[in-house]
């Protein structure tokens, strides 16, 4: 790590330690449009210690004929534990997550197989903004280690752009994923800097996420970070519109693009919210490490919609069309449809199933050919307690194509077992 880029950390902690009134307590990253909330617990002072079936307003398991074997019972994981905690309006926090899975792709994020990995180290600061007694002023700080840092990382025109060259040997590394000031009054805040993007439903950050594994299209055809300015709007209690300015994907303080990065939210009933995001412009100037400049635009829409108190169903559709600069030859064209169903036992444990089909068109620019592939996910959320969480899961993918292979030796199909456990704290 760069001895100027950690005095740039400590620099802007500084600088933004300055606001007003302390923040509402919000301590989730903002990347507002995919935000899960799995990890969302309750203390015992507030009936969580209920059986979890009545307190999710369902039905007990013995109903079905399935006896105390899968019974809810009582469930109370009490309060969460913090190290760090609040200290003049900054809340301090993180993460650390192991992890384990049989086999690998490395089109897939999990790229180091067969073996206990930390996948994340985490640490953030976080002052949340809250306009509505005036103007405040706040930002965040992530830093990360892992095995997951040099996905992470930024890609910009060069191999050392912002953190792209903090790898610690083999397949470690760091990265600083968010680094940002943000200023509020009343319903509209503005933040500016290096930020998580708000494409699409999976988030880099494992607690915000129900599966170990991630999607086809959160890793390939979605930006992870970007760095600009991002204006959100609460224009009424159901509706949030986002707009901003950004220099293009996966990128640090550098001219890599030039996109326009919006969307909005909008709670159509009390169940049901729908939310949709695009980014569109000059992507980057070096696709795939080949010098070429990528422009285009990509769409993502989700429905979030409550079946039941204790059953969730996600449905997210992606469209991805790029083209290479110079000529117009395509780049990257297709696109996804996830979707997703969730099911609480009780505050402790939850079931839930993935399923994605992934779709590519031939490049022409590249010798990328069509993909077809489809992947099934089968996962458990069990809390140990408020801060620990174990997430088994049982993954199939399969390619109808038979062009793009579902791992790294390019086979049609695989099955992977992964399990991981985060602790936060």
């Amino acid at each position: 790590m760069k001895i100027s880029k950690l005095a740039l950390l400590a620099a802007a902690a500084c600088m933004m330690h300055v606001g007003g009134a302390t923040a509402a307590d919000n301590h989730t990253n903002d990347r507002s449009i995919a935000q899960v909330g799995f990890f969302e617990s309750h203390g015992c002072d507030d009936g969580a210690c209920d059986s979890g079936c009545d307190s999710h307003g369902g039905y007990s398991l013995g109903d079905l004929g399935l006896g105390d074997y899968l019974s809810c019972g009582d469930c109370c994981i009490g309060d969460p534990y913090e190290v760090f905690g609040d200290y003049y309006g900054w809340h301090v926090g993180g993460w650390g997550q192991l992890g384990y899975h049989s086999s690998d792709s490395p089109r897939r994020f999990n790229d180091d197989a067969d073996g206990v990995r930390l996948q994340q180290a985490w640490l953030y600061a976080e002052r949340a903004v809250d306009g509505s007694c005036g103007l405040d002023i706040g930002g965040r700080i992530d830093l990360m280690y892992g095995i997951d840092g040099p996905d992470t990382q930024a890609f910009g025109p060069n191999d050392d752009s912002w953190d792209q060259d903090w790898d610690n040997g083999g397949s470690y590394g760091w990265a600083l994923p968010q680094l940002y000031a943000e200023v509020a009054y009343g319903d509209l805040s503005v933040k500016a800097g290096h930020f998580y993007t708000i494409i699409g439903y999976e988030s880099v950050m494992a607690p915000q996420n129900f599966f170990y594994s991630h999607t086809y299209t959160m890793v390939n055809n979605e930006p992870f970070t970007h760095t600009g300015i991002l204006a959100t709007y609460q224009a009424t209690e159901d509706i949030a519109v986002y707009g901003g300015y950004t220099l293009g994907w996966d990128s640090g303080f550098e001219d890599n693009g030039d996109t326009f990065l919006g969307g909005f939210s909008l709670g159509l009933t009390e169940d049901v919210t729908f939310t949709y995001g695009t980014t569109i412009g000059r992507f980057n100037t070096n696709f795939n490490n080949t010098g070429v400049t990528e422009q285009g635009y990509m769409h993502s829409m989700i429905l979030d919609v409550a079946l039941t108190n204790n059953l969730q169903w996600v449905s997210q559709f992606d469209w991805l069309d790029t083209e290479r600069a110079t000529d117009g030859a395509r780049l990257r064209e297709g696109g996804a449809f996830v979707n997703y169903l969730f099911y609480a036992l009780n505050d402790c444990t939850s079931l839930g199933v993935r399923h994605e089909y992934f779709q590519r068109d031939p490049s022409l620019a590249t010798a990328t050919g069509d993909v077809d592939v489809n992947d099934l996910t089968f996962g458990v959320n069990h809390r140990m307690n408020s801060n620990l969480i174990v997430r088994p899961e049982l993954r199939w993918d399969w390619d109808d194509a038979g062009a793009y292979g579902v791992n790294e030796n390019n086979r049609a199909s695989q099955t992977t077992f992964g399990v991981d456990a985060i602790l936060t704290f």
